[in-house]
């Protein structure tokens, strides 16, 4: 196979992006100076409200990755089963068009089900089950369920595949053994389908912990994030610089991520890919 060729573009703006945080920082217009510093990075590391912004970023993302796979791998499992061509191609053109929705569109539908006067608890209301309403926005729960509705579909898209391509022979085997369908599930079902399950994990924890809207829209500003913190310096205190910095700190857990991920194949299922 012959290399990775990246975009020109692309390798600019990292470089750019690099130029900008390792500047010292100021406000305003951004002006490159002549020496670099590492002082936007001490900043970071030296103020609790930026690194415990982080640690919220990687537990929610945690959450969402863990939240999404419950209930992507019931729908994948669905759909990969299914033998009715048509009804695989019904299903198939509901993901994608959830994905093609714009995604602001997408949560304030969200707003309009969840906020106080939104058909949840107006229903609950009406029901008589709740006495006043539920606060399921501006908060970290909300923001969970905005993150997940946003990673799912492609948390099923990564699942379904590798579903699919399972001997189903490996599963009759196991019950004509006498397995039950959970047991089979557990022992060949969900270790076969483990490379799915690490990409769709490690894509959606790209997309939660580097999402602006959710947070913004859903959590009201009110869980701070990193992709907030990043706003917050550049748009709202033009300090392009130190915005830049949280930047990279981001791009690094992410990269992280991506390290670990392929560590872990290349020990656990080198030999079943």
């Amino acid at each position: 196979m012959g290399r990775t060729r990246h975009s020109p573009v692309a390798s600019a703006e990292w470089c750019h992006l690099l130029a900008i945080a390792f500047n010292p920082s100021k406000t305003g217009v951004v002006v490159f100076q002549p020496t670099l510093t590492l002082a936007n990075f001490v900043r970071w590391f030296g103020n609790s409200l930026y690194y415990n912004a982080a640690i919220t970023s990687i537990v929610l993302a945690v959450i969402v990755v863990l939240v999404t796979l419950l209930l992507a791998y019931p729908l994948a499992y669905l759909v990969a089963k299914t033998k009715n061509a048509g009804r695989t191609s019904f299903y198939m053109i509901l993901i994608l068009i959830s994905m093609q929705l714009d995604l602001v569109i997408r949560m304030y539908g969200l707003m309009v089900l969840m906020g106080d006067n939104g058909l949840i608890n107006a229903s609950l209301l009406q029901s008589h089950l709740i006495a006043q309403p539920i606060p399921l926005m501006y908060n970290a729960f909300g923001t969970v369920v905005g993150l997940v509705q946003l990673s799912l579909p492609f948390m099923v898209l990564s699942l379904i595949g590798i579903i699919r391509n399972i001997d189903p022979v490996l599963e009759e085997a196991a019950r004509s053994l006498g397995g039950t369908r959970w047991k089979t599930f557990w022992s060949i079902t969900f270790p076969l389908s483990m490379p799915g399950v690490l990409a769709g994990s490690l894509l959606v924890f790209a997309i939660a912990i580097s999402s602006y809207v959710v947070p913004a829209l859903i959590g009201g500003w009110r869980v701070i994030v990193m992709p907030i913190n990043i706003y917050q310096q550049i748009a709202e205190q033009g300090n392009w610089q130190f915005g830049a910095s949280i930047a990279v700190i981001l791009f690094a857990i992410s990269l992280t991520a991506v390290y670990a991920y392929h560590r872990y194949t290349e020990k656990r299922i080198g030999g079943l890919v």
